[in-house]
This record gives C-alpha cells, sequence and structure tokens, in this order.
C-alpha cells in the first residue's frame, strides 16, 4: 500500500492516498584520469564549450580596482551550520541530514504537524519547524510513496508514479569539484517505449533516486541507497545503454562493486534539488536572529520603516518623475509628507504602491494582472539605489523563475549597468553578460591570501589521486584477477589482508610449477581456478520498439527545466564544478554462483587452509566468491573512508570559491537570483550583509524559501506578486488544502491575516471587452485609458476580439490520465490557421489549455497544417504561462461531461490567469453548460459572455475581409474549403494571365503559384512543358545546351556571391513566370512546404540546412527537392489528405531500422572519438568573435496589432513578417561519445542545396506506376471535386498521413542519415 500521511496534532489525522492514484500535476574514456571528465560530453547540452581551468592557480589576474580581501563571513556561516545539534527530542529536525535517509523511506506514513495560516505561530521556532517538515515531506513523499507501490510489485514496468531502471552497473567515478560522482549503466526496458530523451523529465540533473540490490527480496530496505543525478549528457543517455552521472547521498553509501547489479526507482513528481538548500536554509535560520519575525510569525500590524530610513529620511524620488519634474523629487523628507504622484508617469494605486515599498520595511504589494508591478518594482530598485551611500551593501533581487527575473533585470539594466546574475540559466544575451560566471572570464583575480580555494584545490588533487590508487585493481586490471602491472593477484589480497602471507605464497609458488608447450600461461588465480573462472560481462538488450513507439514527449519539459535551471545544472558555473579526472573501472572474472552449504564449507577452509593448492577443485570455485568479497568489502572500506575526507574537502572548495566570488559581488550596485538560489547561495549573500531584499511573484512561491530570505543583516523585505493568481506548486497533492496548506505563500497568508498591503487598481494589458470577464476576482480594477479604443486592424474576425465557442464534445483520458478533447482540438486549430492566414503571426498567438494531453493534440493537429507560416507555436499549460501575455489568446477548456466534473478548472487561481493574458483577442471553446454546473466563477462568465454584446453560441463566426461576409463554422469540417476568408471564388486574374484557383483568400496573389500550363516561349523557340509554377523545362536537345551553358557560366563566376546565387536560384524559383514564392502557404503552394515534414517546435536537419540558405525578398525559403523523373502532366497529388493541381516532384525517403540505426549511433560514435578535440576551443573562439555567420531572424512590428501603424492591406500583413538569414550558418552538432563537431550547414544537404542541377534526362523520365494514381481535390481549391487528374507520384506515398506526429527522438538519426548520404556521394 501507498504511504499515508497524517498530522502530529490529535485532530489532524488525515487517510491514506489512494492506492495507484495519479497526480495531475557512452562514454568510452581512456583509464587514465586526465583523458576523462564527467562532463567532456556535457557539449551538446550546455552551450558554453570548453573553458580555461579555474582550478589553477590564477598568476595572471588583474585587480580592477577590487578589494581582494578575505570575507570570513562565508567560513564562519559554514562551521555553525555544520555544528548545529538538536538540543531536546522536540528540536530532532535540526539535526536532519541532508538527503532522506533508509528509516525514512521504509515507514509507511509521515507524521506531519498542520500549517497555520490563520492567527499568529506562538514562536518562531514552532514556525520554522513546521515549515521544515511540511518541506521536507514534499521533497520525499512522492519517493517513498513509490518504493512502497514498487515492494508490492517488483517486477512492475514503468507506471504513472515512478520509473524502474535494471541492469542498474557502476562503470566508473569522476573526482569533481562539486563531489565524488558515479557513473552507472541502465537498461530502460521497463519502459516500454523507447524514450525521446532530448524532451524527456527522466533522471534530470538535481533528481533524486534509490539503487536497490536486484537479488534483494525487499522485505526491508537495509540495502537500499539514495543518490541524487549529477548529470545526464545527452550523449550519455543516447549511448547503448545510456549512462549518467550520479551522487551517492553520504560517503559511508558508496558503492564500488562493478558487477553488483541494482534497480534505480525514480518518482515522477517532485523533483529534490529544489528543496534541499531550502531545508538546510531553515536550520540554520533557527540559530539566527530572525529579522521580521515578529510580522512574520507574530503578524504585527505596526510595520516602520526600515532602520537605513530612519536614521537618513531624506530621499532623492526623482526616479519616479519626468525630466521636467525630477528636481521636484530630489530631496524629499518621506517621514513627514509623502509628495504628490507626478504628471504622466505613475497613477496613483501605482504611487501609493511605491510609498509602501520606500516607507516601510515589510512591503506587500498586489498587482493584478497587467497593472504593471514589475515596472513599479523597477522604479523602486531605481529609487533605492540612487540612495545608496558609499560602502553601502548590494541590493538584492529575486523572483521565482528565470524568464522574470530576466525580465527585471533587463529594465534595471538601464539605470544601472553595475549589476550580477549570480546562477541560472539567462536567455537573455545582454543579461547573461552580467552573469558571475561571465564576469569572472573577463576578470580574472589571484586567489585570495588565506583563502580556501587553492589550498582546497591541492589537496582535492591528491586525494583524488589517493583513491584512484585504492581501485587500481578495477581501473588499471592486469590478466589476472585483482592484479595490476605492478602487483600480483596474490599479492594485493595479502595486501587487503584477505590473504595471509602462507596462502598468498602457496598461490604464487605453485603456479610456477605450470609448464606449458603451446600456450601461455595465465597468472597464478587463473591456474589455480582453471576452467572454474569465467569472463563477466553484462549484455544490454538493444532498442526494439522501432520508430512509432515513442515515449511522448513531455511538452512541459520547459518547466521542468526552469526548475532545473535554477537548482541543478544550470549553468557554466556548475558544470566547471563537474569537471574533474575520470576513471573506468571494471572487474573481468567470475564465478558461478555456489551453493549456501559450498560457501559455508569454502569459508571455513580459508579461515585454516595454508596451501590453497590443496583445496579441492569443487571448492574452489566458492573460495574465490569468498576471497572476492572479502577484498571487494576491504576496498569499499578504504573507498569511502578516503570520501569522507573527499566530501570535506569539497566543501571547503565550495567555501573558498565563494570567498573569491565575494571579491566581484561586493562591488555591485544590485544582484539578481531566483529564488531557489536564495536558499542555494544564502551563505554567500549572508556575508555580503544586504539591507534590502526584492522578491518578484512571492505569491507562486512556497513560504520557505521566501522565509529563508531573512538573513541577519536584512532590514527590508519587498514582496511583489498576486495572490489570486498561481499559487506555489506542491510535488505531494495531498499537502495542498487543508490542515497543511502548504501551497498557501507567505504573501497570500499575511494578506489573509489583515497585514497591511497595497494593490494596483488600473490595467493596461487587457481590451475592455474581455476585462470583464474578471470582474468578480477584481472587482474595483478599471482600465487604463491606453487600452480604451486602440486602433486594431481586423484578423479575420470582424468587430468580434472575444467570443466562447460553445460545444458538446465529449473529453478523454490519455495514458498519463490527462484529459484531451480531440474535436475541439481540431476545431481550435483550424481556427489557429484561419488567424494566421489573415496575417497574424505564430508569434502573436498563444493557445492556453489546463491539461497537457489537451496540449500535445493540440500540437498534432497544428503540426498536420503544413501552410501555417514558419515560427515557435505557442502552445501552453496555464501554469507555466504566469506573467505572460499576448497579441491573441485562444483558451481551450477540455471538460466535456454529463457528471459536470471541470477538475482544474474550478481552482480560480488558474482560471484568473487563464482569463487575463489576451492583449487585443481572446477566444474560449468549450462546453458552456459544463463550466456553469462546475463553478460559480464560470457561471458568471458565461453569464458575461452572453449579455451584450453577445459574445456565446454554438457557431463560431469568421468575417471575410474581401466581401465582408460573415460564415458559421460550426464543425471542424467546416473548415475545409476556407483559404482565411469567405466560401466565394476568387476571380482575380493571376500575373502569368490565368483565373486564380482558390477560395477567397486574405492574403496577396502574388503569394499564389499557379497550376496551369505554362504559355512561355523559351530560348529554344519551343513553348514551356511544365505548369506556371514550375521551372521553364523544354525536352529539345537545344534546351539542354542552353541549360548546360548557363550553369558553367555561372559556376564560372570568381565572385563567391555569384555561387550562392546560383545555389540559390535553384534551391527556391523566386519568379517562375512572374510568380513568387508564397510566405504564408496558400494550397497551391503545400507541395513546396511538405517537404519539411510536420511542424515540429525543434529545427530539424532540414529546417538547419533551408535556414542557411540567403533569403529571398519576396519572403522565407521554402526548400524545393528536384525529382529525378518529371513528366508534364495534368494530374494533382495529395497534399495531407487534401489535392493540388500543381505537379509534384518524386520524394524519395529512407526508413532506418532499428538494427541500422543501432549500426549508425555506433559508427558516428566510433568516429567521433578521433579528429575534433580541437572543435570546442574554437567554438569558444567563434562565439568571442563578433564577425562569425550567424543566422538571425527579424520580426518587424506588424500593423495588425501597432497602434501608431498605418491600417495596412493584406499584402503589407502578410509580408510584415521577414526572415534574415546569414549564408551559411556555422554550428554545432551532438555525434556520438560526447563530442561536438562544426558542421556548415548549407554545404551539405540535398542536391540542390550544392548547386547540382539536375541533367534533363534526369529530370524528365515519368514512372508507369506513377502515371496510374488517380488524385482527390485540393483544400482552399475551388471546384472541389473536380479536379481530378493523372501523373506524378503523391506526397502521401512518402509524407506523414495528417495528424501523425513525428517524434523528436528521430531527429539525430535523421541527422546522420542525412550526413551519411552526402558523405557517400563523392
Amino acid at each position: 500500500m501507498p504511504s499515508a500521511r497524517h498530522t502530529g496534532h490529535p485532530t489532524g489525522k488525515r487517510g491514506q492516498r489512494p492506492h495507484g492514484g495519479a497526480s495531475n500535476r557512452g562514454h568510452e574514456s581512456s583509464s587514465e584520469m586526465q583523458n576523462g571528465e564527467m562532463n567532456a560530453n556535457l557539449s551538446e547540452r550546455f552551450r558554453g564549450g570548453r573553458r580555461p581551468n579555474t582550478h589553477q592557480a590564477l598568476t595572471t589576474a588583474f585587480e580592477n580596482g577590487l578589494d581582494l580581501s578575505l570575507n570570513l563571513e562565508i567560513r564562519d556561516y559554514v562551521q555553525k551550520q555544520e555544528s548545529i545539534k538538536q538540543s531536546s527530542e522536540k528540536d530532532a529536525w535540526l539535526s536532519q541530514p541532508e538527503f532522506p535517509t533508509v528509516e525514512e523511506l521504509a515507514i509507511a506514513e509521515a507524521a506531519l504537524t498542520p500549517n497555520k495560516i490563520e492567527g499568529p505561530y506562538r514562536s518562531k521556532d514552532k514556525y520554522l519547524k513546521i515549515h521544515y517538515g511540511l518541506q521536507r515531506e514534499d521533497a520525499i513523499g512522492s519517493l517513498r510513496d513509490a518504493l512502497q507501490d514498487f515492494r508490492q510489485n517488483p517486477s512492475a514496468n514503468d507506471t504513472t508514479k515512478y520509473s524502474v531502471y535494471d541492469q542498474v552497473h557502476i562503470v566508473g567515478f569522476t573526482f569533481a569539484r562539486r563531489g565524488l560522482a558515479a557513473r552507472i549503466q541502465f537498461s530502460t526496458k521497463r519502459a516500454g517505449k523507447r524514450i525521446s530523451w532530448q524532451t524527456s523529465k527522466r533522471l534530470v540533473s538535481g533528481s533524486i533516486v534509490t539503487l536497490i540490490r536486484a537479488k534483494d527480496k525487499l522485505t526491508d530496505l537495509n540495502g537500499l541507497v539514495v543518490a541524487v543525478v549529477a548529470a545526464r549528457p545527452l550523449a550519455g543517455v543516447l549511448a547503448e545503454p545510456p549512462e549518467i552521472d550520479i551522487y551517492f547521498g553520504n560517503p559511508e553509501a558508496v558503492q564500488i562493486d562493478p558487477q553488483e547489479e541494482w534497480l534505480m526507482i525514480e518518482a515522477k513528481q517532485g523533483y529534490y534539488e529544489a528543496y534541499r538548500h531550502t531545508l538546510r536554509a531553515l536550520q540554520k535560520l533557527s540559530q539566527e536572529t530572525f529579522p521580521l519575525s515578529e510580522h512574520i510569525c507574530q503578524l504585527n500590524p505596526s510595520v516602520g520603516a526600515p532602520a537605513y530610513v530612519q536614521d537618513n529620511p531624506s530621499l532623492d524620488l526623482s526616479a519616479a518623475a519626468k525630466q521636467d519634474q525630477k528636481k521636484d523629487y530630489e530631496k524629499i523628507d518621506i517621514t513627514r509628507d509623502w509628495p504628490p504622484a507626478p504628471k504622466d508617469s505613475l497613477d496613483d494605486t501605482q504611487w501609493e504602491a511605491l510609498q509602501e515599498i520606500i516607507t516601510k520595511k515589510l512591503a506587500i504589494i498586489q498587482g493584478p494582472p497587467g497593472t504593471g508591478k514589475t515596472y513599479v518594482s523597477k522604479i523602486a530598485v531605481e529609487i533605492l539605489q540612487a540612495n545608496r551611500k558609499a560602502g553601502d551593501p548590494p541590493i538584492i533581487i529575486a523572483a521565482q523563475t528565470n524568464h522574470a527575473l530576466d525580465q527585471l533585470l533587463g529594465h534595471i539594466s538601464h539605470f544601472e549597468p553595475n549589476y550580477v546574475r549570480l546562477g541560472g540559466r539567462s536567455t537573455n544575451l545582454e543579461v547573461k553578460k552580467r552573469a558571475l560566471f561571465e564576469i569572472r572570464q573577463k576578470e580574472r583575480i589571484k586567489q585570495i591570501p588565506g583563502g580556501l580555494f587553492g589550498r582546497s584545490n591541492n589537496h582535492l588533487t591528491k586525494q583524488s589521486k589517493a583513491m584512484s590508487s585504492i581501485l587500481e585493481p578495477l581501473s588499471l586490471p592486469g590478466s589476472d584477477p585483482y592484479s595490476t602491472e605492478r602487483v600480483s593477484g596474490p599479492a594485493f589480497f595479502l595486501k587487503l589482508g584477505v590473504l595471509n602471507a602462507q596462502q598468498a605464497k602457496s598461490l604464487e609458488d605453485g603456479a610456477t610449477q605450470w609448464v606449458s608447450t603451446t600456450t601461455s600461461l595465465g597468472g597464478s588465480i587463473q591456474l589455480w581456478l582453471d576452467r572454474a573462472l569465467l569472463p563477466f560481462e553484462v549484455k544490454y538488450a538493444h532498442d526494439t520498439y522501432g520508430f512509432d513507439e515513442v515515449e511522448d514527449e513531455d511538452l512541459e519539459f520547459e518547466q521542468l527545466r526552469e526548475n532545473e535551471d535554477s537548482a541543478g545544472v544550470n549553468d557554466e558555473e556548475d558544470i566547471e564544478l563537474l569537471k574533474g579526472p575520470w576513471i573506468r573501472i571494471q572487474e573481468k572474472f567470475t564465478v558461478r554462483p555456489a551453493s549456501s552449504s559450498d560457501i559455508a564449507k569454502a569459508t571455513k577452509l580459508l579461515d585454516a587452509a595454508t596451501d590453497l593448492w590443496r583445496v579441492p577443485d569443487y571448492l574452489r570455485g566458492p573460495m574465490y566468491s569468498v576471497i572476492q568479497s572479502r577484498a571487494k568489502a576491504a576496498l569499499a572500506r578504504q573507498f569511502r573512508e578516503a570520501a569522507v575526507t573527499y566530501e570535506k574537502l569539497v566543501k571547503e572548495n565550495l567555501v573558498g570559491k565563494w570567498e573569491q566570488d565575494a571579491v566581484y559581488l561586493q562591488r555591485a550596485a544590485i544582484i539578481g537570483m531566483t529564488t531557489t538560489g536564495l536558499s542555494k547561495y544564502r551563505p554567500l549573500v549572508s556575508a555580503l550583509k544586504p539591507k534590502i531584499i526584492l522578491i518578484e511573484e512571492a505569491a507562486e512561491v512556497l513560504e520557505a524559501p521566501v522565509t529563508v530570505a531573512c538573513i541577519e543583516s536584512l532590514q527590508h523585505l519587498i514582496l511583489v506578486g498576486d495572490h489570486q493568481q498561481l499559487q506555489g506548486h506542491c510535488s505531494v497533492q495531498e499537502l495542498e488544502g487543508d490542515p497543511f496548506n502548504l501551497n498557501v505563500s507567505l504573501f497570500e497568508r499575511l494578506v489573509r491575516n489583515n497585514m497591511p498591503y497595497k494593490t494596483l487598481l488600473r490595467q493596461r494589458r487587457m481590451d475592455p471587452e474581455f476585462r470583464r470577464l474578471i470582474s468578480d476576482l477584481y472587482p474595483n480594477l478599471s482600465d487604463h485609458p491606453s487600452v480604451l479604443d486602440r486602433p486594431v486592424e481586423q484578423w479575420g474576425m470582424g468587430k468580434i476580439k472575444s467570443f466562447f465557442f460553445d460545444h458538446w464534445w465529449s473529453e478523454y483520458k490519455d495514458e498519463s490520465l490527462s484529459t484531451y478533447n480531440a474535436e475541439e482540438a481540431k476545431m481550435i486549430a483550424a481556427f489557429y490557421r484561419h488567424l494566421n492566414k489573415n496575417g497574424v503571426g505564430p508569434e502573436q498567438i498563444t493557445v492556453l489549455t489546463f491539461y497537457n494531453g489537451q496540449r500535445k493534440k493540440i500540437l498534432k493537429e497544428l503540426r498536420a497544417y503544413t501552410d501555417i507560416t514558419a515560427g515557435y507555436l505557442q502552445v501552453k499549460t496555464v501554469d507555466s504561462y504566469q506573467g505572460e501575455e499576448n497579441h491573441v489568446v485562444i483558451l481551450s477548456l477540455t471538460r466535456s461531461n454529463e457528471d459536470g466534473r471541470i477538475g482544474f478548472l474550478a481552482n480560480i487561481n488558474r482560471v484568473c490567469v487563464a482569463l487575463s493574458r489576451a492583449k487585443f483577442g481572446f477566444y474560449i471553446f468549450g462546453n458552456a453548460r459544463a463550466m456553469m454546473a462546475g463553478s460559480e466563477l464560470w457561471y458568471n462568465v458565461v453569464q458575461r459572455m452572453r449579455a451584450s454584446p453577445k459574445r456565446l453560441e454554438n457557431v463560431l463566426p469568421i468575417q471575410c475581409k474581401n466581401h465582408g461576409r460573415t460564415c458559421l463554422m460550426q464543425y471542424p469540417e467546416d473548415w475545409a474549403n476556407t483559404e482565411g476568408g469567405c466560401q466565394n471564388a476568387c476571380d482575380t486574374t493571376l500575373n502569368c494571365g490565368h483565373q486564380c484557383p482558390l477560395w477567397c483568400h486574405p492574403y496577396s496573389h502574388d503569394k499564389v503559384q499557379c497550376p496551369e500550363d505554362c504559355m512561355k516561349k523559351l530560348a529554344c523557340s519551343h513553348g514551356c512543358d511544365r505548369k506556371c509554377s514550375q521551372p521553364c523545362y523544354c525536352s529539345c536537345d537545344e534546351f539542354a545546351r542552353i541549360q548546360k551553358l548557363e550553369m558553367e557560366e555561372a559556376w564560372s563566376m570568381p565572385d563567391a556571391s555569384a555561387d550562392r546565387q546560383a545555389t540559390q536560384d535553384i534551391r527556391v524559383p523566386q519568379g517562375f513566370n512572374g510568380q513568387r514564392v508564397p510566405s504564408i502557404g496558400s494550397a497551391p503552394y503545400l507541395q513546396e512546404q511538405l517537404q519539411l515534414g510536420s511542424r515540429n517546435t525543434g529545427p530539424s536537419y532540414r529546417d538547419a540546412v533551408l535556414d542557411s540558405a540567403p533569403a529571398s525578398p519576396d519572403g522565407p525559403h521554402i526548400e524545393t527537392k528536384l525529382q529525378a523523373s518529371l513528366k508534364p502532366s495534368s494530374t494533382g497529388y495529395k497534399v495531407g489528405g487534401a489535392w493540388n493541381p500543381t505537379p509534384k516532384e518524386t520524394i524519395e525517403t529512407h526508413h532506418l531500422t532499428a538494427e541500422k540505426q543501432h549500426e549508425r549511433r555506433q559508427g558516428w560514435k566510433t568516429y567521433a572519438k578521433g579528429g575534433v578535440v580541437v572543435d570546442d576551443k574554437r567554438r569558444v573562439e567563434m562565439e568571442k568573435s563578433p564577425s562569425m555567420p550567424n543566422a538571425s531572424t527579424q520580426i518587424t512590428r506588424n500593423p495588425i496589432f501597432d497602434s501608431t501603424a498605418s491600417h495596412a492591406g493584406p499584402a503589407s500583413m502578410n509580408a510584415s513578417r521577414q526572415m534574415t538569414f546569414g549564408v551559411k550558418k556555422e554550428t554545432i552538432k551532438p555525434v556520438g561519445d560526447g563530442r561536438s563537431r562544426f558542421m556548415q550547414e548549407s554545404a551539405y544537404g540535398p542536391e540542390a542545396s550544392r548547386g547540382r542541377r539536375l541533367s534533363p534526362a534526369e529530370n524528365h523520365n515519368p514512372s508507369k506506376s506513377d502515371q496510374s494514381k488517380q488524385k482527390p481535390p485540393v483544400i482552399g481549391l475551388r471546384g472541389g471535386k473536380a479536379t481530378h487528374m493523372e501523373g506524378s507520384s503523391t506526397a502521401a506515398d512518402t509524407m506523414p498521413a495528417p495528424g501523425k506526429e513525428q517524434n523528436a527522438g528521430n531527429d539525430i538519426m535523421d541527422e546522420l542519415a542525412g550526413l551519411d548520404a552526402y558523405y557517400r556521394s563523392f
């Protein structure tokens, strides 16, 4: 049975959790140490590349005005942390170790004290103890439940709660600066499907796992070993078998036996790395003075000014005023009269919030959606920074996510360039330049005199060598068991105390008496054991799941990545700490398992015998088992003792590194980090003695991570957030709600208990038409004048800016028990395409849903449309979209059942976020009756949509831009004959003289390609044999001669740009018969787009090759593959279930079998071993070089959403997205063994991309089988079924069927197959 949680309070007992319930929420290396680094194979994942070795003495540094004095506060903090002891049974939590114990994981239920969210706590100690217990249970509860379930059925495959990996073996160690890491190999066969490691949550760094010996019967968990994933390089998990690096929970638990087989269990919920630092910080806070505890614990509402303000109340507030008013706000005594708000700067509620921030030592600011809370935070930080005195410590700012932190630091950079970003991976290039790691690389400093950094580095190096020598019989084995080049096996056993001197001598002497004239003799132990000695090898089954059975891509991966970035292996700093000497261990020999009686006899005989050659043959195998076990136990004992010392040195090294970092940080004006970073770097931050800490998104963070920000020097804590939006997330759902209420943030608890706070009440985001939907949540929220009567060009919906499409389509559950609604997903995808056809780019549309299952369905339907313009498809869950906004938001409600169950949609906080993300357009798809029955909030939302102006119906009204006609769409099939307009025929004449073949469409006819016969007269005096949309061609010899001359002339040009232009002309025909390549993908041009395959959010090999080509001034490039045999024909071809009248070139595809895939992997892995060592260095040089060729994308402002732009016509709207690419894009591709290789992506690929023209014979030879195929009509072509023709082979023969999603896991093999084809072509 799964474990349960009960409260320690007599009335707080809780029952057990339902059984089986699901939450809704190769490196081949040298054995020499210097040749293996744990993250030598991480280059494809961590783009920082190789860096100079920062562990060596820095003798070439320059001070640049830095104070190199030693900060002893860090050392003092850590020493006090390590010396914390419990004084009584009540304080047992203070002595809890960092990692969970076997006893904690073995219990059936955990005793927890309920959280108190109403009223004050009796003491700060009670407060800290309660939150420590809840945090620890949230950190390890999911793993305990997984273990309890697994014990009930040890042979089970993966479940919705946990993953199981078997055949786990230890294969080596890395002596890294961050800790002693063991490398393990394992099997994933219990997953039952091939794993898409690129997007999988499995085994990310920082995840906690447990190892159980495969031979254990699980009657108890005494043999359980706890570990944390140190690194999961992509090249490692893609190898066969997969490999990762782990840290054991404590040195005493380190395992060294390469023959021991383990099972590894991983819970699918929870991320331990995000908790461990907070748990340690709570223990330390219990030993410190607790600033603001009278307000946080005792809820004292009388909040005064910060101490530094009371000492000097005259402040400069000019940062909040415009230039002409700054003098009026330069010197203000804020303890007397707060001045009136400056004009045209902040609204009245923002000005009151700013007053609260500046004048209160505990300031709480609620910012409803779109009210500018980040802007207020930026103004507050600017004022606080302007009033810092010389020698004042830096201001600390923190946010829940890296994205929010980058946003705030981006604003701060405009007035204060002297800031530092501590930890985390930034996606903002300018902010990333201010990361501590980057600053450290630019400004090298000498080792601080008296610091621990240099000394601990030297000691770690010596200790790693000593530990390596312990494992020499395993890392440098000789031909005989437990021998090395210098020591024989018996001598080593003697050294370990496994054999006595007489026994060792008897083995050596007996071996010398053996003589052989035909074969070379083995070692003494081999001769003694003879046939009883067997080779040891672990055999892993190859992946036989093929290409279709791929584990679903985890489309919430970026949310987990956010956690990993905040707390795990997230940036160059942590990667540097993962480097270190590496040794591979192996044990080549073993013996057959012996019976317990034979083992007993052998043990007794071993303790008494002096001459081992007198031992009977049948007992020599069992005796060797005993010797082997004792030898490994002795080795493990020595190694673990050394590991204890190594761990102490690792801690010293971290302290020494922080002592070096403090030099950079103490000169900074502002330091930014995530809320997890506040706990992770608390010793370092505490040593800087900051007075001011501001936390953004404070209502989305669990209480404990904010509480630990109260370091002893703190005088001013500012919390900015909105408790009515998303709450903190608990890994154990049972901890949400009564009586534990762990998801209630400190921000929300203080507001609930009537602590003073201010609310912003002017929203600047939503159109008033749909801002009314959140009136129940924010009754006093009003619209800022900037959102009233905004001029917006219509996008195919007329004047309807918001709408609720009501339907009755049923919901379903997927294999992960997530809810989805297939018909709703189809309707949304079709509507998305309609908006896109009307000029709204993918970057301007976000689709939101409450369920990951529905997210995957919508993405699948969108990717089936190949004519949506290029761009990242933003389909996200509500939980991952707080703080974001977009021009148009489509909300998928998903739930539709007869029982009125609406699940997540009943959560008011989530609904608040979902209803408040749109700026210009907001469209809801769902079952209105089910929503009304399930929630009072949804009842009011539906009633408001039904009120004037009415915006709810069971049909969706779209409007044609050209004719002003409204079409009512009720079913997904209704979109079949639309091209973004109405269902009238387009009667416009194209440039070539033919009539447009499409239905009414809003985009320019320059984007349409004609399917009729070309009427041009060619240079050979004959008419063109092809269609208007194809390159002109004639089958006569004269035309072939002219073509050959043109090709020779093009390639003989000395100018490189001419070569590139010739390549471009072949790959992307710009103007066949006066027509241009479409930028938005009309139906007649689907054949060109379909070459790219189904849409994926990440670039594939073909996409990368395509992007590297020069840009056409008329639109983005679409890859064109020339056919080996093409005949002019009047037939059409099939595209995604529709028909197109334009002849289609044959596409030849090659599908790799599972065996071929394995062969390719191994081949490229072997290839990557040589010749690429300098690539990482080259990449670093390229990153530093401003002239490196790059691919860039320039997105111009879309006049549809630019209130300052003139109203543009359809052509200009569709051309508003401009793509600009470099001639060649030099990129880095991962190949086997973790190496990275530079490739000029435009230098290999299809023949057309290399500029090779196909001969007329190659280009004009239809096969008979192609001519016999019949084709149905094309979507978007008027005439429907009248377009039946004969002709060339269909795209449907080679491309995915409609709605079939290509697997991201195939991308690497696609790349290898493409490269292989390229190299074979020479």
